[in-house]
Formats: structure tokens, C-alpha cells, sequence
């Protein structure tokens, strides 16, 4: 739904919020502040969980709330309150006028660069709220369980199955005179089962997530896709240690791309805490290794028309023929770089890894024998060293084709050399999340089972 079309209440009740931002930012400064930037939401939603074909949970849920942060020189307070009324703001700005006061200076704090806020504000088709009845959202995931549930006999229990729905509005300003909100929804459906046999169990799961509930995958696809997950996992081996090529599936290669973008986080660079730290202009990748982000792209979970501090966000390039060359920076971070801030207050927003032109059957072709990665456990990243190592699940490969799944093992490496060996992506891209990647093909880890 285009932000410009808001039903007239949806409208009115926007522009209520930013009238209260702008009310709170008076305060701050009537209360001696030198600068202010606050943010209010509201938000509301649905989320029905069914297991073994009875309704577990139904939660109407709705929250409130007004986030505030003032600057007393270079002094730095901050506030946050659910109660919306006018009281109760002037309150909370006090309360954070009252720790700046007390707290320390940092020549860094401040607000963000007058130049680098947002002016325009793209239509990015986020907002499609949906409110189904509580009976409607309950058919909908006992639908989704049966389907898994009646996949295959081996199919033994359920964790059940859960459809969860999200609208909401926020607004921020800053007394630089940047004042802007938008809605955005954001629904999702999910199921997990258990498959037996001979004793053995296995769980997996499945789920789709859209701004639009018409993009959501038909409940019984997401049973079908994790009931089959489950027993395909039946039978499971461990593997003895080795060195082999390594393919993280799709779902779970975004992982990889979130190591790299901690890695090149402003604050673990200036604490001087990341193995990427001063190789801006250097290799990092592979020469056809593409990473950018994207925040603009309509009807994308990451889309925003600006970070969390009102910086305008514009697509850009992180990694380019794979050379290192962007940051991501808030507005802190950047000062203490002597850089700008790159518009990831927040974080980033849809970050895309450029396919390749093969398929998942196509890389396990080209790797012809090793480790397919489905699953990972534990969180065993060092961003200082880039050490590497995590328990995972998946399946053995060879002459390109899977042979059996696998369990109970380690893989481990260093990031630099990770990064560095990967040999292809694949174009089998999951889109449902912040990161959009391709199963990532990696020439060597090692593999550690019994």
C-alpha cells in the first residue's frame, strides 16, 4: 500500500505521532538541550501457534512507545517511555535532560550531519496490513501442521506450527528539523516437525515471511517443505576429520555475509576488534565477488528510505570485483574514523551477494565430493582473529550427487581464507530475510567429526 493512499484514520493517527515528535523535541530544547532526536511507534498483531492440531497460543498483542535522546554540548542522556500522553513525554524528556548532565563528554556524540539526512522519502510498498480473525490464523496454521503431519508415515510429533502478523507506524526527528514516519507490516508462517526411525529422530523446519500476506507460500507448500527437510535427515552418519570443499546452503549462507558485515562495523573497527580492520581498497574476496546493499527495493523485509538516525540510505556497493569498499557506519562510528557515516545506523538493508549461473544441483556438480552444510549450531566466530569454527548438520556429496546425511561434526576455518576460497554462488536465492544469497560454495575447511 503506496504511503500516500493511507485510509484517512491510518493518516490521521500518522500524523497524531508526528505531532508528537515535533511536541517533544520543543521540549527538549524549552528543557535546555543543544540538539534532540526522538522516535515513537505503534505497532500491533495476531500470533495463533496450533500443535497436533490444537490451538496452543492466540495473542492479540499491541505496543507503544517514545524513544528519546538529548545533547547538552557533548554530553549525551537518554530516555525511553510507553505512555504516549503529553505528561508523560515532558517526563522522559527531563529524565534524559537530567543524564546528560551527569554524564560524560565525548567530542563525538552529536547529531548526524545536516547534509546527509533524508529530504526525499521513496514509496517502498512496506505497508499491507493484514488482521485476520483469530479463527481464520488458527485454520491457517493447523493447515500448514497437517500438511507436514500427513507428509510421510515417518512423520512422528510436531513442535507445532505458528502465523504471525506485524503493522505498525514510526516516526523520528531531530531538532535539525528532520520530522518523517511511515507503516510497514511484516508477516510470517512457520512450522517445525520430528521424523523417526529405528529410534532415531530428527526435527527440521520450514517458513515464509512477506510484507504482504498474498506473497506468504500457501500453508501446506510450508508443511510439505518441513516434513520433508525432517525425514531426509533420517539416517544420519558422522564423518571422520577431514579437509574438504565446503557448500552452505542458501538459508544459511547469509550467516557468512553477517560475519563480514561485523567485521566491517564501525565499532568493531574503531575498537581496533576486527580481522578486516584497515583493508579498505584491498581484496577480500574473490575478483567476481559482488556485495551490495540495496534499501530501496519495494516490498523488501530491509527496505527503509533512511537509518535509524535519519541519514538518507542509498544503494552501494560493500565489496566491488572483491575488493573491500565500504564500511558501515553510523554517525558515532563514522566521527571516530575520521569518516561519514554510510547511512547503517541500524544496521544494513537488503544486502545482496550477486548470484552466479549455476543451481544447487549445479554446485554440488562442481564440487563433485564433500560437504553440503544445511544446518549450523553454536557461535564460534572470532571477529578479532576471524577464526572460524561451528557445529553443523548436512549431507556428504559425492561424484555431485548427496550419498547420505550427516551429523555430529565441526567445520572450521579462518574467515580471511573463507572468504578467499569461495569458488562460486549460487542463483538459488533465499529471499526471505535482510540478506539475499545463493548457496556459497567454499573450496577447503576442515571437518571435524569422530
Amino acid at each position: 500500500m503506496s504511503q500516500s493512499t493511507l485510509p484517512p484514520t491510518e493518516q490521521t493517527q500518522l500524523s497524531q505521532l508526528e505531532s508528537l515528535v515535533a511536541d517533544c523535541l520543543e521540549e527538549a530544547s524549552r528543557q535546555g538541550a543543544t540538539g534532540a532526536e526522538a522516535g515513537v511507534s505503534v505497532e500491533s498483531g495476531l500470533s495463533v501457534t496450533a500443535r497436533l492440531g490444537e490451538v496452543e497460543t492466540v495473542e492479540h498483542h499491541r505496543s507503544r512507545g517514545l524513544g528519546l535522546t538529548v545533547y547538552i554540548g557533548r554530553r549525551k542522556g537518554s530516555a525511553s517511555t510507553s505512555d504516549l500522553s503529553r505528561a508523560a513525554m515532558r517526563e522522559t524528556v527531563a529524565a534524559a535532560c537530567r543524564i546528560a548532565r551527569h554524564a560524560a563528554e565525548d567530542e563525538y556524540a552529536g547529531l548526524p550531519d545536516p547534509d546527509l539526512l533524508a529530504t526525499e522519502f521513496p514509496d517502498l510498498d512496506v505497508y499491507h496490513p493484514w488482521e485476520p480473525e483469530a479463527d481464520t490464523a488458527i485454520g491457517i496454521a493447523i493447515a500448514c501442521e497437517d500438511a507436514a503431519r500427513n507428509y510421510h508415515p515417518d512423520i512422528a510429533n510436531s513442535e507445532g506450527a505458528s502465523l504471525n502478523t506485524f503493522q505498525g507506524f514510526r516516526v523520528m526527528g531531530n531538532s535539525l528539523g528532520f520530522l518523517h514516519g511511515y507503516a510497514s507490516s511484516r508477516h510470517s508462517l512457520s512450522v517445525s516437525v520430528i521424523g523417526e526411525r529405528d529410534g532415531e529422530m530428527q526435527r527440521d523446519d520450514w517458513w515464509t515471511v512477506a510484507r504482504d500476506a498474498a506473497d506468504l507460500e500457501v500453508p501446506e507448500e510450508v508443511g510439505r517443505k518441513a516434513a520433508e527437510r525432517a525425514i531426509r535427515r533420517l539416517g544420519a552418519r558422522t564423518l571422520s576429520t577431514r579437509q574438504c570443499p565446503v557448500i552452505y546452503a542458501a538459508d544459511i549462507a547469509g550467516s557468512l555475509l553477517g560475519h563480514f558485515v561485523g567485521a566491517i562495523r564501525g565499532g568493531n573497527l574503531y575498537r581496533k576488534s576486527s580481522f578486516l580492520l584497515d583493508h579498505l581498497g584491498k581484496p577480500v574476496f574473490p575478483e567476481f565477488v559482488q556485495i551490495h546493499e540495496q534499501p530501496h527495493l519495494r516490498k523488501a523485509l530491509g527496505s527503509v528510505p533512511y537509518d535509524a538516525e535519519g541519514v538518507r540510505t542509498a544503494p552501494h556497493y560493500l565489496a566491488r570485483n572483491g575488493v573491500l569498499e565500504s564500511y558501515v557506519l553510523s554517525t558515532y562510528s563514522a566521527r571516530k574514523l575520521g569518516l561519514k557515516s554510510t547511512g547503517n545506523a541500524g544496521g544494513v538493508h537488503n544486502l545482496i551477494i550477486e548470484p552466479g549461473e549455476l543451481d544447487l544441483p549445479g554446485l554440488l556438480r562442481r564440487m563433485d565430493t564433500g560437504l553440503l552444510v544445511t544446518d549450523l549450531m553454536g557461535q564460534g566466530v572470532n571477529l578479532v582473529t576471524g577464526d572460524y569454527s561451528r557445529g553443523a548438520a548436512g549431507f556428504w556429496v559425492e561424484n555431485g550427487f548427496i550419498q547420505y546425511p550427516v551429523e555430529e561434526i565441526t567445520i572450521a576455518g579462518n574467515l580471511r581464507d573463507m572468504f578467499k576460497g569461495i569458488l562460486a554462488v549460487g542463483n538459488d536465492v533465499d529471499l526471505r530475510g535482510n540478506t539475499r544469497t545463493g548457496s556459497i560454495l567454499i573450496e577447503k575447511m576442515t571437518v571435524a567429526g569422530n
